[in-house]
C-alpha cells in the first residue's frame, strides 16, 4: 500500500496512470466530501484535470458497478492490483481510440501529456458532458 502523504502527486499519477494503461484494478482509501473514509476498488479510465484544477480519476466502482469520480488529492492511500485485469467501459455517446501505452517514469507521463493532439487535450480537458 502506497500512502498518498508521503510522495508527490506526480509519483501518486505516475502509477495510477501505469494502472489505467495496464487495466490493473486499484483499491484506494478515500476520504468523501463529507470527511468520513471509504475503502473501494477501482477500475480507472480516465485522469483528467476539471475547470476548477483538481486532478479527478473516472472509474468504476466495484462495489456499486457505478462510474465513479474520485479526485486525487482526497486519496489517502492506494494498492494496485497485480494480477486482474478489465475491460474499459463503451461509451456510446462518441468513438473512443484506446492507446497503448507504458508509462513508467513521471517524465513519461508529462511527455505524454505534451505530445496530445491540441483538440484532444481541450476536449478532454473541458468536456461539458463529464
Amino acid at each position: 500500500m502506497k500512502r498518498t502523504a508521503r510522495q508527490t502527486t506526480t509519483a501518486t499519477l505516475t502509477d495510477l496512470t501505469r494502472a489505467a494503461d495496464r487495466r490493473q484494478p486499484v483499491t484506494i482509501t478515500y476520504t468523501k466530501a463529507d470527511g468520513t473514509e471509504t475503502v473501494r476498488t477501482i477500475e480507472i479510465y480516465d485522469i483528467r484535470t476539471t475547470k476548477a484544477g483538481d486532478i479527478v480519476l473516472k472509474a468504476m466502482d466495484r462495489q456499486s458497478g457505478d462510474s465513479r469520480t474520485f479526485r486525487v488529492d482526497r486519496l489517502i492511500s492506494y494498492t494496485v492490483h497485480r494480477r486482474s485485469t478489465y475491460t474499459l467501459p463503451v461509451q456510446e455517446h462518441r468513438a473512443v481510440a484506446v492507446e497503448a501505452v507504458s508509462v513508467n517514469t513521471p517524465d513519461e507521463v508529462i511527455c505524454r501529456e505534451l505530445a496530445r493532439d491540441d483538440r484532444d487535450y481541450w476536449n478532454d480537458r473541458f468536456d461539458h458532458a463529464a
